[in-house]
């Protein structure tokens, strides 16, 4: 089978999924060129790829971006071309208006985050448009799959659920040094810094923790708000360590292997690359029971869940974690074995490769 494989982002999950289908299908990858200093050292030497000239949104030369992308994909033939979501108007309307092969294309959020200011504006109207054209859609949640059915009233037989598969074993294959040590009293708040992240709702839990444990420090790692509104009196720099900025990917391994928990306070969540990450390091993830996150977690077993906005069972369950230190073993290993299997990324393009065929049998004859 000859695969065409599109991303403009989420570089992460199309890397660890393109080396897994490598296995099975002959398999072109399509993307911006920007974002080849980024992927080339980590692509398996059988894919090959294609890179064409992308530009910022309100570029008028995304057009002419855009007919070079069909001119691409119009001589690679492929019998199925597969879409990580876009978040790109133009790539939206080329849908549209052009003749596709058999189309499957991944929504990771069917839904704008509360309080996300990376919506490209009028997206979340345009991108109804791979909803409507896509044979197949993949998404990693039920919740996912009803809103695509009951809100935007897409068949049932059109959406697929596959896990989002682990992350970590890449970012330790881009590490700088794999050798960091646990701190045993040490917590990550990791990721895009947004009001749906919940971090208000950590930061109201920090003193019961730090009373039970006068030695625990919070790392508060990523781009995003800014972070003065939490700390309108400051920060006490021994119990918080603040990298406001775009974490390295070379340096975003040590993090979690240096972290006890990782805290993840949500208020709505689709899924989390960021869970899917620490279950590959072995750092134990605590999260709100909520959306993507109550499917993925298993609570008690491979993670805790907590009600979200519940200030007083999040810091009880911090407190637990880090005071027992057979339930931090017992979650790392749960969370290792799920690596090897369904959030293994062998299994998922075999199960990817089976929804080539089911969008290939719903297109009928695109030739």
């Amino acid at each position: 089978m000859k695969v065409a494989l599109l991303h403009f982002c989420f570089y992460e999950y199309t890397v660890q999924l393109a080396n897994a289908l490598a296995d099975y299908v002959e398999l072109t990858l399509i993307h911006p060129q920007q974002l080849t200093a980024q992927t080339q050292a980590l692509l398996d030497p059988r894919i090959k790829v294609i890179t064409f000239d992308k530009y910022r949104i309100r570029d008028p030369r995304n057009l002419s971006a855009m007919g070079k992308l069909m001119n691409i994909i119009c001589k690679i033939q492929p019998d199925v071309l597969h879409v990580q979501e876009t978040n790109d108007p133009w790539y939206d309307l080329t849908l549209l208006l052009n003749k596709m092969p058999p189309l499957v294309t991944t929504i990771h959020d069917v839904f704008r985050h509360p309080g996300d200011r990376d919506n490209v504006l009028g997206s979340e109207y345009t991108r109804r448009i791979a909803f409507l054209r896509s044979q197949q859609l993949i998404v990693h949640a039920n919740l996912l799959k009803d809103a695509l059915i009951d809100h935007f009233h897409v068949p049932k037989q059109r959406v697929c659920v596959l896990p989002h598969g682990e992350l970590g074993s890449l970012y330790q294959r881009l590490a700088k040094d794999n050798n960091t040590v646990r701190e045993p009293h040490t917590l990550l708040f990791y990721g895009r810094i947004w009001a749906y992240k919940g971090l208000h709702y950590l930061l109201a839990a920090m003193p019961s923790i730090i009373e039970r444990f006068p030695q625990v420090k919070l790392i508060i790692a990523g781009k995003g708000e800014n972070l003065q509104q939490y700390f309108p009196n400051g920060c006490d720099k021994k119990h918080y360590k603040i990298l406001n900025h775009y974490i390295p990917s070379e340096d975003v391994a040590s993090l979690f292997q240096r972290s006890t928990a990782v805290i993840l306070p949500y208020i709505e969540a689709s899924q989390s690359g960021v869970a899917s990450l620490a279950y590959a390091m072995g750092t134990p993830v605590i999260a709100s029971k909520i959306g993507g996150l109550a499917e993925m977690i298993c609570s008690e077993q491979d993670g805790l869940l907590v009600p979200p906005a519940d200030v007083e069972a999040l810091a009880d369950a911090i407190i637990r974690l880090l005071s027992d230190s057979k339930l931090q073993h017992q979650i790392q290993t749960a969370a290792l074995y799920r690596c090897q299997d369904d959030l293994n990324w062998l299994n998922i393009a075999a199960q990817t490769v089976e929804i080539y065929r089911k969008a290939i049998y719903l297109k009928g004859t695109y030739r």
